[in-house]
């Protein structure tokens, strides 16, 4: 039987590239290679495309990609040969790569995406809109209040710490990874957040800080969506919170437990929530949601993500594994429902038969 050709997407022009590398070589070395092709391409800081041997930080190394833009023969083109892909797998966290931009592309030339299309990346990558909308499912958010930048004169200090008290978060809208994220306990720390935040993004959320547990629970599937037991992260007490360095850099910062300490009652009410939220922000395929967990057994969904990390220390795979679903099995799985998915949408008519002179 002849292997499917599967893209495999890394890198990009994004503040979490290096996170992307390493989720990518997980998935290079742990796909099934009786069923499929690995054909990692990487996306260097700039966004050009590379054929690579593996996946490598040494993007540049490969040989350059461009794309056959015929959506009934879409092609990776070299100077000398080209690749047809069966199914690509984008493991490019953030900007241009979860945020919806590599999934209108690829839907555009139909090759069919692992994971969320336009609609849910784009919802879901936006802190804002995603809380808006979860806020007005009757999903619990916590507390808050943002702005753009060309309302920058509007933000102030003692305005935020009426409305959301202290400590409050800063985040940049559309960052992952916790970059562009900082805790307020001063006017000070208020300033230079401020400034960090709009160094990534042009819009700034303003959160409650809530003292609770950190809490996550992975999504897989469809119709319908399931939801793995609750883990949870226990974070070193020398970080304010889950910091870029506690989740990627520092091995002794936080220690994992899957599946998480819960009552069952209250296990059970996080999985209910978690597959609302991905239902809500029209996610597909799989997510991982954070959720906060207070002392009282108060839950508020945090965030929502449509590529969660395949690094060796990333909770979605762990929780899966728990549930008896190998990492191979679980790369198999998402190649799977994607090209059932897609076969499915081949079935959409995008054609109108009118009256219309033109």
């Amino acid at each position: 039987m002849q292997k499917l050709q599967v893209g495999i997407l890394y890198g990009g022009r994004s503040v979490e590239h290096a996170v992307s590398v390493n989720s990518a070589k997980n998935i290079f070395e742990y796909i099934d290679t009786t069923r499929f092709e690995a054909v990692p391409f990487g996306l260097d800081e700039t966004g050009r495309w590379f054929r690579t041997t593996k996946v490598d930080k040494n993007i540049k190394e490969g040989s350059p990609a461009e794309l056959g833009l015929n959506p009934g023969d879409p092609r990776i083109i070299f100077a000398d040969t080209d690749i047809k892909l069966d199914v690509v797998f984008p493991l490019l966290h953030g900007t241009d790569g979860e945020d919806g931009s590599i999934q209108g592309l690829l839907q555009a030339i139909s090759i069919p995406c692992v994971g969320s299309g336009v609609l849910g990346s784009a919802l879901s990558m936006n802190k804002i809109i995603a809380k808006q909308l979860m806020q007005q499912s009757g999903l619990p958010v916590g507390k808050f209040v943002y702005f753009t930048k060309a309302e920058r004169e509007k933000i102030q200090y003692n305005n935020l710490v009426k409305e959301l008290g202290l400590p409050f978060m800063t985040k940049a809208a559309s960052l992952g990874s916790s970059v562009g994220i900082n805790k307020v306990n001063t006017e000070a720390d208020f300033h230079t957040a401020v400034e960090e935040a709009f160094q990534y993004d042009d819009e700034i959320l303003f959160e409650e800080f809530i003292t609770a547990r950190e809490i996550e629970c992975a999504i897989l599937g469809n119709s319908p969506p399931m939801a793995s037991l609750p883990g949870e992260i226990v974070i070193n007490k020398k970080y304010d919170f889950y910091t870029f360095d506690a989740k990627y850099v520092d091995p002794d910062a936080v220690r994992i437990d899957v599946p998480a300490k819960l009552d069952k009652a209250v296990a059970a009410e996080i999985q209910a929530l978690a597959v609302k939220a991905f239902q809500t922000l029209r996610c597909l395929d799989y997510a991982r949601v954070d959720i906060f967990l207070t002392a009282q057994n108060k839950i508020y969904i945090n965030e929502i993500n449509t590529i969660p990390g395949f690094t060796n220390s990333s909770m979605f795979p762990m929780m899966w594994k728990e549930r008896g679903i190998s990492f191979t099995d679980l790369i198999s799985k998402l190649i799977d429902m994607t090209l059932e998915r897609h076969k499915n949408s081949v079935n959409v008519s995008r054609s109108f038969q009118s009256n219309l002179k033109y």
